[in-house]
């Protein structure tokens, strides 16, 4: 295991040594932890589809709260279109213009 981590050596360092460089999942650490602390918080859901309700609205919220979007404006939107049965507002990023 010795001889594996001295090839290695030089990358395992890069993000101390280089400013900028975030260790590989910190983003993805950072992006789960209001889930976790809303499971942790709640004893979690009780139900397969309690979980599937959680799991969903969590996605929003993450999702809205990277773009900067309001939770509550998208939840309006798709719960209309629920309604009068049009198109669901996306998730997704809008594409960047140049």
């Amino acid at each position: 295991m010795c001889r594996e981590v001295t090839k290695w050596w030089a990358a395992l360092w890069t993000v101390a040594r280089v400013e900028g460089v975030e260790p590989p999942n910190n983003g993805a650490e950072r992006a789960l932890r209001p889930a976790v602390l809303w499971r942790k918080g709640s004893v979690g859901a009780h139900s397969e589809a309690g979980s599937r309700f959680a799991a969903r609205l969590l996605t929003g919220v993450g999702s809205c709260r990277e773009q900067g979007r309001h939770l509550v404006d998208f939840l309006v939107a798709a719960g209309e279109a629920a309604v009068q049965g049009t198109a669901v507002p996306s998730l997704l990023p809008a594409p960047q213009t140049q």
